[in-house]
């Protein structure tokens, strides 16, 4: 009884002190504080203001101390911000810092608009600024008052400045000190700010090139003879290089002021290594190191600036983290008793079984309980597997899943459901420090692992994910949460999409992001739902990888980060073909409904992509809720090493996606599992509704946008057999065929097969023929084809015309 009281008094105090760190870690304290700083920073301003104008009068009244300022009601002060103001800008400007005081006032107001999550300067290095400015200041302004004996109310210095002054002065001298200060400012400008720093390159430059061009004219009026201790060399541009040896010109007898100036070429870099000594085995050798090419035309003395691809859309502001829900965190309600309760079952339920374990731990997570166990010496694991349902049965579990054994730890893990599930808020993963601090070039972030973990992952490694699970078990919700993060941390320039959507509703409110992230064929819907139109856009993106090819082989690169690189950094011609190439990520929801409706013509050219298209930034996300052999093929499932399996219904449907049993024990509601390689995680999907996928698109699009969408290639037209479809040399059965289809207006190769005993090549032939001739559509997959003539009248005078 003793020990359950002190329990609940040591949780007690732990759920006080967890609220007050979430109130003082808050949003709300956070907004309140930064207010507070920005009212006190105004009230401040007008202090200081007022107490340039009326400081002299308040100046004998403030000599008391600040208890007998505020208790004697008969001083009166000038200053319109009252006693407080005037207390407060005597004592920080006059016996403070001068006039520099004022930067106090910013370094209030940049830190309240940091406490407000709107910061608009970078704000370590602008405080750090601050105060260094504040100093100099203090310094400079003290020093003019002792130098040129200034007198007055006001220390413009304060009494901090003219105290430095003094002492420095008697240090250094005014000289001294007023060099120092030179010194000091210059370094505060040339390490405050980078144009500065490119300005003296710039300056330095031209210098250098105004010093070769009188070079070169000196060098024409006065010629040097040829000597032998220049050597001559010719380039691999054909050019005559000339080399002189510095340490040859160094001898007494040289008159000749040239020599010891060295020719050195725009386009190579010299360096001379020379023994010492005069033996025979002297040796000297000219080290040359070939500059690369510089393909940009632009000389090497030019300082010229990298390419930045998001200056095409410079006012473009990324997603702020306040239109994603804010929803109150619970921490998983598991307590002592459940833990217990669940140690002392799994326990017990071994035993029967006569299985000994020598430790138990568990891990708490959002979604389950992890329960390690380390069995007694002897216990074949296999053993206790096959205890899953016994155990799930003493649980009185939803569904309970064994990981024999938990790679990397040498334990038993049996996942237990938790009464109360947490929900995991896109918001809360959004803003983990994690995920904000990713350096990954496509940052992907799910949810949470079972130990409270933010899960984030690099797209470009994966390099593609196929993603299944039965209807309502989170699908859907994980698609906009790979969106979402992706949306949060690229820049329009640098990423597109290509989404294919045949239910027509999933992906339909990323439709307004058209300007911005999608890429479409021209004329095209931004969201692709035809299924011809599948067909066209899979077939032109295997053209923009083939070109993307082309470029990075034109650029000696071997993937897309390697030429966006040159290309940023101006070392690849726009005049040559080359452009910078954003990632391409393709969305593909509903993937079961286009193989059933198309087939091999969606399958070869999403497994090309698949096993080619990684090295140029372009992956595919594949999305289906018909995990089974027939849709998920070999052919996609070697090119998808990456997948994410949502709870399903069978273990069949569990072995098809991730080539082993688990999801179909899962609870449903966002619980996945990730297979990345040979690794599985279970993980906790974040919760992102469509209200606030809405709010992220339409905060994109009230933004400046491209003209359009980025357009892809022209598909390539696929080429008929022409002996297939030449009309003029018909089977012989070609009539009696268009007979029977257009009576029983159906048209199929197999009908064709069965009705005439022939072949599955000849049937073939003879479809081809029919669809040349417009009495059938085109192929539609495993569908019979469309029959496109309505009576036997008609299709009797087409049979006419051509005979």
């Amino acid at each position: 009884m003793a020990k359950d009281i002190k329990r609940k008094i040591n949780t007690h105090k732990k759920n006080i002190f967890s609220r007050i760190r979430a109130f003082f870690c808050g949003d709300k304290f956070r907004i309140t504080v930064g207010i507070i700083f920005l009212m006190f920073s105004f009230y401040l301003l007008i202090s200081f203001l007022s107490f340039l104008f009326s400081g002299e009068a308040d100046h004998s009244k403030l000599d008391i101390s600040w208890g007998k300022l505020i208790g004697d009601s008969n001083i009166r002060v000038e200053n319109k911000a009252g006693k407080t103001g005037a207390f407060l800008s005597e004592y920080i400007i006059n016996r403070g810092f001068g006039i520099g005081s004022f930067l106090f006032i910013y370094i209030i107001v940049v830190t309240a608009f940091q406490l407000l999550k709107r910061p608009f300067v970078k704000y370590f290095k602008t405080i750090c600024l601050s105060f260094i400015m504040i100093f100099w200041f203090s310094l400079f302004f003290g020093l003019l008052r002792s130098a040129f004996d200034l007198n007055g109310y006001l220390y413009l210095g304060g009494e901090n400045g003219l105290y430095m002054s003094s002492w420095l002065s008697s240090m250094f001298g005014v000289i001294g000190v007023s060099l120092l200060l030179l010194l000091c400012l210059f370094m505060i400008i040339f390490f405050g700010t980078e144009k500065f720093i490119l300005l003296l390159k710039n300056i330095f430059s031209r210098n250098n090139r105004k010093q070769e061009e009188m070079y070169t004219i000196k060098n024409e009026k006065h010629p040097v003879e040829e000597d032998p201790q220049i050597s001559k060399k010719i380039t691999e541009n054909d050019q005559i290089e000339t080399v002189f040896n510095p340490d040859d010109n160094n001898k007494e007898d040289s008159d000749d002021p040239l020599e010891i100036i060295p020719a050195v070429s725009s386009d190579s870099m010299e360096k001379e290594i020379s023994g010492k000594g005069k033996s025979s085995d002297d040796l000297k050798m000219t080290v040359e190191k070939k500059k690369e090419e510089n393909v940009s035309g632009k000389s090497s003395g030019d300082v010229v600036e990298d390419y930045d691809p998001t200056l095409d859309l410079s006012n473009y502001k990324y997603p702020t983290i306040d239109l994603l829900d804010e929803r109150e965190v619970k921490i998983a309600d598991v307590s002592n008793e459940e833990l217990i309760s669940n140690k002392n079952k799994i326990v017990e339920t071994l035993r029967q079984y006569k299985i000994e374990i020598t430790k138990i731990r568990a891990t708490i997570g959002p979604t389950i309980t992890l329960y390690e166990i380390v069995p007694a010496p002897g216990i074949r694991i296999a053993k206790i597997k096959n205890l899953e349902d016994d155990i799930a049965l003493s649980l009185a579990a939803l569904g309970i899943r064994i990981i024999a054994p938990i790679p990397g730890r040498g334990t038993i893990g049996i996942e237990v459901p938790n009464r109360k599930p947490e929900l995991v808020s896109m918001r809360s993963i959004i803003n983990s420090k994690k995920f904000r601090e990713s350096t990954a070039e496509l940052p992907v972030v799910l949810g949470k692992t079972i130990s409270n973990e933010t899960f984030i992952f690099d797209l470009t490694k994966m390099p593609h994910i196929l993603v299944a699970g039965a209807t309502g078990q989170g699908k859907s919700v994980g698609l906009n949460a790979i969106i979402t993060s992706l949306l949060y941390k690229k820049h329009p320039s640098q990423l597109k999409f290509v989404m294919i959507d045949p239910k027509k509703v999933e992906l339909s409110l990323y439709s307004k992001l058209e300007k911005y992230f999608l890429a479409k064929m021209e004329d095209d819907e931004p969201i692709i739902t035809d299924i011809q139109k599948v067909k066209a856009t899979l077939s032109s993106l295997n053209r923009e990888m083939d070109a993307r090819y082309d470029l990075l082989k034109l650029a000696q690169t071997r993937n897309i980060k390697e030429y966006n690189s040159k290309f940023i950094h101006r070392r690849l011609n726009p005049e040559k073909g080359h452009r910078y190439l954003p990632y391409i990520v393709v969305i593909i929801d509903e993937f079961a409904d286009l193989i059933m409706t198309a087939g091999k013509e969606i399958e070869l050219p999403i497994a090309r992509i698949a096993q080619l298209a990684r090295a140029v930034g372009i992956h595919m996300i594949i999305a289906t809720q018909r995990p089974s052999a027939d849709i998920i093929t070999g052919i996609i499932k070697a090119n998808f090493p990456a997948r994410i399996a949502f709870k399903v219904a069978s273990m069949v449907d569990s072995r098809t996606i991730l080539d082993t049993s688990g999801a179909n024990q899962l609870i449903g509601k966002g619980d996945m599992l990730v297979s990345i390689g040979s690794t599985m995680t279970r993980l906790q999907c974040a919760f992102v509704d469509t209200p606030e996928v809405e709010r992220i698109c339409d905060f994109v699009s009230q933004q400046q946008g491209y003209p359009s969408a980025l357009i892809l290639p022209d598909p390539e037209e696929s080429v008929e057999n022409v002996s297939a479809t030449n009309l003029s040399n018909r089977d012989e059965l070609f009539d009696e065929v268009a007979r029977i289809v257009v009576v029983n207006q159906m048209g199929s190769t197999s009908m064709i097969q069965r009705k005439f005993s022939i072949g599955y090549n000849r049937a073939g032939r003879i479809m081809d023929q029919l669809e040349a001739m417009g009495i059938v559509g085109p192929a539609e997959g495993s569908k019979a084809r469309q029959v496109l003539v309505q009576d036997e009248y008609s299709l009797e005078k087409m049979l006419k015309d051509i005979n």
